[in-house]
């Protein structure tokens, strides 16, 4: 008996389902209707709210609206037309290893053997970016974009092409001037990248891969002051960041979120040749300095100290009781050199140049190049825990060659 009540039950319970079912799909607005209506609570009158009680509560309620997520379109709108494609091409002679063959020359002559290598000209063809940094023409790119070229010529956003040329390079940071003839060109304006801060969103601007023109990808700044990226640069503070930079970026635009230039794009980190999420950039701090000089005289130079600095470690710094490990240790002098002729010892840590404190050996380095030579400055050093003051003019830095 109650196992036949509990089937009806199930079969009436799966026929209110079923109409249920039916009528929400076919006609919901009888369900609508038969909805209960809530009931308005009274209205309850009480002393009015003063007028800034008001104003602050539909502050709160505008505040607690969703905000739209920014764009960034303003800071590449302004920046994009600053960037250029860089094309370069240059002819090498290829030569064969059966051209340098005795036998061969033997039957051919050494004449028939130079001939044929007249014949294979080899053309190389690369591409870049480049950033307009002067309404007269000047371009700002990586040193290795123009590197042995023979022929550069540069495309604009607007598709108009001009020849250019090399006004000057400076390997040891990979940053080279080149010039287009002709005025108001679009120049970028040049940005503080000493004022930026980790997680600060940047925008990279190139030519991937020199075909798909200019592009703007966007990421944040990972890190400051990387070192050790490159052994041919010894002069290094990179920005690293994850905005996607691709062959024929080098030497493409960098902005910030007012489109302002912070970094000339130079190289990534990757194990595969593909982009990893790693990129580096020259800061504008590092390269305006540079740049000037390009422009200015063609060439960099850079004063000498003449000693091996080396950076402070734990060991180090307990060693040498000092308290932290701020500084550059001075681990050899050249005799004769200016840090010589100025009183450096080895284990002197150089605590401030010029008046600026010195953070590490990088910093120590990057100051001591950027300042003229056969300039005078004053140095802090730590000696034996004491600071000792000294003055030193600075030499010329030999160029480094390679």
């Amino acid at each position: 008996m109650l196992t036949r009540l509990w089937l009806v039950f199930a079969q009436v319970c799966t026929i209110c389902v079923a109409i249920l079912f039916t009528v929400s799909t076919l006609r919901p607005e009888w369900l609508a209707r038969a909805t209960p209506v809530a009931p308005i609570a009274p209205v309850v009158t009480t002393t009015a709210a003063p007028a800034a009680t008001l104003n602050a509560s539909i502050d709160a309620n505008t505040s607690a609206a969703p905000q739209h997520a920014r764009s960034f379109s303003e800071a590449a709108k302004r920046a994009l037309p600053s960037v250029v494609k860089v094309s370069t091409s240059a002819q090498r002679r290829a030569r064969s290893t059966l051209m340098d063959d005795p036998n061969f020359q033997r039957f051919f002559g050494r004449q028939g053997a130079d001939e044929s290598t007249q014949q294979k000209q080899q053309q190389l063809l690369g591409e870049g970016s480049g950033v307009i940094v002067r309404r007269d023409g000047y371009i700002l790119t990586n040193n290795h974009v123009v590197e042995g070229s023979q022929q550069i010529q540069v495309e604009l956003t607007d598709k108009r092409v001009f020849p250019a040329k090399v006004i000057g390079v400076d390997p040891d940071t990979d940053l080279a001037v080149i010039k287009i003839e002709g005025t108001d060109f679009p120049a970028i304006t040049l940005g503080d990248s000493q004022a930026l801060q980790v997680a600060d969103v940047v925008l990279a601007i190139g030519n991937p891969f020199g075909v798909f023109g200019n592009t703007v990808t966007m990421g944040i700044v990972s890190a400051l002051g990387r070192t050790q990226v490159s052994e041919s640069n010894p002069f290094e503070s990179f920005i690293q960041t994850d905005a996607a930079i691709n062959q024929g970026n080098s030497g493409g635009a960098l902005v910030n979120s007012n489109g302002d230039l912070i970094g000339i794009n130079s190289s990534i980190f990757t194990r595969t040749g593909d982009f990893s999420g790693i990129g580096f950039a020259i800061p504008t701090a590092l390269a305006k300095p540079i740049m000037d000089q390009l422009i200015a005289t063609g060439e960099v130079k850079r004063g000498y100290l003449g000693v091996n600095l080396g950076t402070i470690t734990s060991e180090l710094a307990q060693r040498l009781s000092l308290k932290d490990l701020k500084g550059a240790f001075v681990g050899a002098v050249i005799d004769g050199a200016p840090g010589s002729r100025a009183g450096l010892r080895v284990n002197d840590v150089i605590v401030e140049i010029n008046g600026q404190t010195t953070a590490d050996r990088t910093d120590a380095v990057n100051t001591i190049a950027m300042t003229a030579p056969a300039q005078t400055i004053p140095l802090k050093v730590m000696r034996q825990g004491e600071i000792v003051e000294l003055k030193v003019t600075l030499g010329k830095r030999p160029t480094t060659r390679r």
